[in-house]
Formats: C-alpha cells, structure tokens, sequence
C-alpha cells in the first residue's frame, strides 16, 4: 500500500466499542460474583463468589485487550495499564483471599493518571492526548491543555469517589456503583467538555469521537 493510499485510509470506527472493552470484564466480575455470591451472609461462600468472579474479570480483562488489538487495531496506554493492574491486583485477590485489592486498583488507576496529566499541563504539555491516541481534528494545543487539565482533575475526583464508596458500601453495592455511578458520570463529564473544546477548534467529527471515544474509567 502506497503511502497516499495509507494516508487517505479511514480509520477504524470504534464507536461503543471502547465502552464495552472499558467496562464489558467489568460486568463479567459482576454476573459470575451475582451467580455465585449466597443468598445469605456466609464469609466463606462471599469470598470463593469474589474469587471466582476476580479470576474471571482477570480472563475478560486480557480478552477486552485482545479485542481492542483486534477489532481498532491498538490497544491504549491506559488500557495495557489497566489490564496489568486488573491481572496483578486480581491474582494478589485471589492469593490472599481478600477483595481490598480489587477494589483499590480503580484508585490506583484515577490517581496515576489525574496525576499525570496535571503534571503534563504544568509542563505545558498534554499527555491526554497520548492516551486517546488521536488528536481530534482541529484543536489547538490550548484546547488541549485545557482537556487535560479538566479531566486529571475529573480522574483525581473518581479516586477520591472510589475510596468513599469502598468504605461506606459493601463489596456488591460498590460493583454496582461502577456500573451505575461512574460510567454515567463520566459520560456526562465527557458532554460537558465539548463546548470548551467547540471554542477551541474541535471540529464536529471531532466531536463525534471525543463523545463515542471518553478515557476509560474503569
């Protein structure tokens, strides 16, 4: 293929696609964990339902990334690095017998990388746009810059959310949280960005991809 030809090539619509790969090893935790978890409080039955469930977020996790690979043809930072902690803080589950470490790997998650990306602004430089990937068509790097910012504030503020919901929920409540707290409001954090992204050159294809294609925050 002729470099004109890979230049003008489409790349791949990944659509609702990142949601299922961000959040799909997530719902497959819940299901095993709801389908083995007793109908009354048993420590030993809760626990072999944790396990059970890590071990299969651990395999639904490297699968997410080999469908990622596959179907949109990368696999983002973000991601390798979330799969990596999903296997390591999953086997240290299933090691110790204990849930705390699943639990602890989203904050991990949100702080390194809000972290980071406050880093990155202050240097004048905006890594969220290593991690997506893509530079959406138009933006300026003030706009950029801007986003980054926004969102390692946001990632900081879902750490902070993720340590509160552990301490005050019991483990299901809090996996019914990821599904039902955190993905909503990250979409709609996600919505409110694009006027400030409007204003600083996003186009409306850009728009499309930025609202279709959110960091993952799982």
């Amino acid at each position: 293929m002729s470099e004109a030809e890979s230049e003008t090539k489409p790349k791949p619509k990944s659509g609702w696609l990142n949601v299922a790969v961000d959040y799909g090893p997530l719902l497959v935790f819940l299901g095993v964990y709801r389908w083995f978890a007793p109908e009354e409080a048993e420590p030993i039955a809760e626990l072999a339902a944790v396990i059970k469930g890590t071990m299969a977020f651990m395999v639904a996790a490297v699968i997410a990334l080999a469908v990622s690979k596959w179907r949109l043809g990368k696999v983002s930072p973000m991601l390798w690095f979330s799969t990596a902690l999903i296997v390591g803080f999953g086997a240290l589950t299933i090691f110790f017998g204990d849930p705390t470490f699943v639990q602890l790997k989203p904050t991990i998650i949100y702080s390194v990388f809000g972290v980071a990306l406050l880093i990155g602004v202050w240097r004048g430089r905006a890594f969220l746009q290593i991690l997506l990937e893509a530079a959406f068509e138009g933006l300026t790097k003030e706009g950029w810059l801007k986003l980054s910012r926004n969102w390692g504030i946001f990632f900081l503020a879902l750490a902070a959310l993720n340590e509160i919901l552990r301490a005050q929920m019991s483990f299901e409540g809090w996996l019914w949280a990821k599904l039902w707290v955190f993905l909503p409001v990250s979409f709609l954090f996600t919505f409110s960005q694009i006027p400030m992204l409007l204003k600083h050159g996003l186009s409306l294809e850009g728009v499309d991809e930025e609202t279709h294609n959110p960091p993952p925050t799982t």
